[in-house]
């Protein structure tokens, strides 16, 4: 039961935040006739009468359809679906707060997402056991973690050269990987494990070839505005300044599919709605993904995902 009171603590106080900002709230379908086109990301589908659909990884495709339509700054409390994924941080049914801001880009999204965090956290900063405390913010680019945490340069280290650093971190791996895939293994396994259990940290300007849905600027280096935000370890939130070329979009999800195709993975139907907005005109903004079950193991002080959710996985 003090589970189920936190959560609807913590839904009160983010639907309350966003009503004092005039952002509206909207939902969208969990099932859809395309997905996510992300090798990295395992969609579950549903074969219904009309043919294949798909369970949403996020309600990004269609809240960006709405706001080609003037639906102004929104957002969404979902459920989103990802197979593949369980374990103390990962449920594959889980719980997203997305949301969009017109003319803000990455920068002014994380001041907001910030300040969401910074207020949610003095709600629950009272509980008994006392939860994870948010005492400190920082800001890194993607480079500064990478030379701070290891002396080297994400954005010109060779392969070979990022193989050795893992190697001298005592990383093992097996079978080989690409660039994005050393940086990601490094980032994850050396440098935000680490990371002290008091600090949230964003990072921002991640390398172009991870920009997934984000603009780029061209540099030099070229970065992709992108960040996320980690609470200690935790990685809690996924946000971009928005791309807005249909084009360009068409070429990403191409491209996705070529790797799905080079791995051996499902093929899955790209979302041509969103296409048809970006063409028809999305208007500038920035939007963020922000897991809620995890902030709620950090405000609650919770140690496994389960001791958050009504029913996990394995009881659902």
């Amino acid at each position: 039961m003090v589970a189920l009171e936190a959560r609807a603590q913590l839904l009160q106080a983010v639907r309350l935040f966003f009503l004092e900002r005039a952002v509206t709230e909207v939902e969208t379908p969990l099932l859809s006739q395309a997905g996510s086109t992300d090798p990295a990301l395992h969609s579950l589908s549903v074969a219904t009468e009309s043919g294949m659909r798909w369970l949403h990884t996020s309600p990004e495709f269609p809240m960006k359809r709405l706001l080609a339509e003037g639906s102004g700054d929104i957002y969404q409390i979902a459920k989103v679906f990802r197979d593949a994924e369980a374990g103390r941080y990962h449920n594959p049914e889980f719980t997203l707060l997305e949301w969009y801001r017109l003319g803000f880009d990455h920068h002014a999204l994380m001041d907001e997402l910030q300040a969401l965090i910074t207020e949610l956290a003095s709600i629950f900063a009272s509980l008994t056991p006392p939860p994870s405390q948010a005492k400190h913010w920082r800001r890194l680019s993607y480079q500064e973690v990478f030379i701070q945490a290891l002396g080297i340069d994400p954005h010109q280290a060779s392969i070979a050269e990022l193989a050795d650093c893992a190697a001298q971190q005592g990383l093992t791996i097996s079978g080989d990987l690409d660039r994005d895939a050393w940086l990601d293994a490094l980032l994850s396994f050396v440098i935000t494990s680490s990371w002290p259990e008091d600090t949230l940290s964003f990072i921002y300007d991640y390398p172009a070839s991870q920009a997934a849905l984000a603009k780029i600027d061209q540099g030099p280096p070229p970065t992709a505005r992108r960040f996320e935000l980690y609470w200690g370890p935790v990685e809690l939130a996924n946000g971009f300044h928005e791309l807005t070329d249909p084009l360009e979009q068409r070429q990403r999800f191409e491209h996705d599919l070529e790797q799905r195709a080079a791995q051996g993975l499902a093929q899955i139907p790209m979302d041509e709605g969103l296409l048809e907005a970006l063409q028809a005109g999305m208007p500038e903004c920035a939007g963020v993904a922000l897991g809620l079950d995890r902030l709620l193991m950090r405000l609650t002080g919770a140690s496994h995902i389960r001791e958050v959710l009504s029913f996990s996985w394995d009881q659902a």
